[in-house]
């Protein structure tokens, strides 16, 4: 158990523990907020797969970008900006959705802000972690953090839920905006050393040159990066948008809360799962766990009774959970620290690159074909993508040797 929360001995590590699980107490009830908003506005799945392929989109065109810049600025103050953006944009839908100002295209513009400084927050905060602690800690930080922030998703899903119930989808976007500013705080607070860099700055280009050489150079890298531009896809456009629909037009609303809620149970049940089992093939063990992703929609097509779906929203969490950690240790161990950022962002960008696309197309689709054999689809690319990464040698061969007791 002493080595479980050894991270936490560190001030930085404590800082920067402190600012994630913050910030996704309050984004755990923004998706649900924000889809029951537009829903509540237009009645309409096309508009609710705009507004957040909007996010998506933005998100996407400044990833690499937002690489770039954390690897040559202090990771904590861009972070701290990100935040201070971040609260400025959820601030304003709030109050347009709590005033009944709000339009869709509000609702796309201030998606798109939220979604372009995520694109910065995201590859600084990955890449953060390891200068907050030493080199064989980093499974324990992983998964340390992994476990807070789940346990913070639990709670913020949780509330959003009832807040959204009882009260107004306004709520649950107004709390996320103070978290958002709370987080920028915290994250101001985060002092670690500088990684090794450069004296003389090469262009933008050229520092994106060197982070993609990173990256392709590693086949297991890629490999599961292609294969989540498919996961991801399917996911949020599968479950993410189409779960919503489906919850108004059966189980409820505060049901689908509680599914979200549980799922993230299950990674916290991951995240403690991997601080007592560790494996040298700890990404294969995570990719092989891709395939439970698939539970989640299957039940929702065949048997969506709450409780049944709050079981397999638990089991999908686990999977999520072995990967998860798997993937962030496995980079971390890799990959040289002053490039880690830049090849995080290639990692999400290509991770993301088809989630607009499956926002925006799930409407149309789920129209034409119908929302079971939309869901049916996105069974398929789970189990396919679980099979295309385990199929590779590069996947099943790496090892993390220096995170693991002997």
């Amino acid at each position: 158990m002493g080595d479980t929360f050894a991270p936490l001995a560190h001030p930085a590590y404590r800082w920067l523990f402190a600012a994630r699980v913050t910030t996704v107490a309050g984004n755990a009830m923004a998706p649900i907020a924000l889809a029951f908003a537009v829903l509540d506005l237009t009645s309409s799945v096309t508009s609710l797969g705009i507004v957040v392929a909007a996010r998506s989109l933005t998100n996407v065109v400044f990833l690499l970008w937002g690489g770039v810049v954390a690897d040559r600025l202090p990771r904590h103050l861009v972070l701290a900006g990100s935040c201070a953006v971040s609260f400025t944009s959820q601030a304003v839908i709030a109050c347009l959705v709590l005033t009944g100002s709000v339009s869709v295209p509000w609702f796309v513009v201030l998606s798109a802000v939220n979604g372009m400084s995520s694109a910065f927050g995201m590859p600084a905060s990955a890449s953060l972690v390891p200068q907050t602690v030493p080199g064989p800690m980093r499974l324990q930080a992983n998964a340390l953090l992994r476990l807070g922030t789940n346990s913070a998703n639990i709670g913020g899903a949780s509330l959003g839920g009832l807040l959204i119930a009882f009260t107004s989808p306004g709520w649950g976007l107004a709390v996320d905006a103070l978290t958002f500013a709370l987080a920028g705080v915290f994250f101001a607070f985060v002092r670690v050393p500088g990684v090794a860099a450069a004296r003389s700055k090469p262009s933008v280009l050229a520092e994106l040159k060197v982070g993609w050489t990173e990256f392709v150079s590693r086949q297991w890298v890629w490999v599961v990066v292609v294969a989540f531009t498919f996961v991801n896809a399917a996911w949020v456009g599968g479950v993410m948008v189409l779960g919503p629909v489906l919850a108004d037009s059966t189980f409820g609303r505060e049901t689908w809360g509680l599914v979200l809620a549980a799922q993230t149970a299950g990674m916290v049940a991951g995240a403690v799962l991997v601080l007592r089992i560790r494996v040298r093939r700890q990404l294969l063990v995570g990719v092989a766990c891709v395939a439970g992703f698939a539970v989640l929609p299957l039940v929702m097509v065949l048997h969506p009774e709450p409780w049944l779906l709050i079981v397999t929203a638990f089991v999908c969490g686990i999977g999520f959970e072995q990967f998860g950690v798997a993937w962030e240790t496995t980079l971390q161990h890799h990959v040289p620290a002053d490039r880690l950022a830049r090849v995080y962002s290639y990692d999400m960008l290509g991770s993301f690159v088809a989630i607009p696309l499956g926002q925006l197309a799930v409407g149309p689709v789920s129209h034409a074909f119908g929302t079971s054999a939309t869901l049916l689809g996105c069974v398929a690319v789970y189990l396919l993508a679980t099979v295309v990464m385990i199929s590779s040698r590069s996947v099943r061969s790496v090892e993390n040797v220096d995170t693991v007791r002997v």
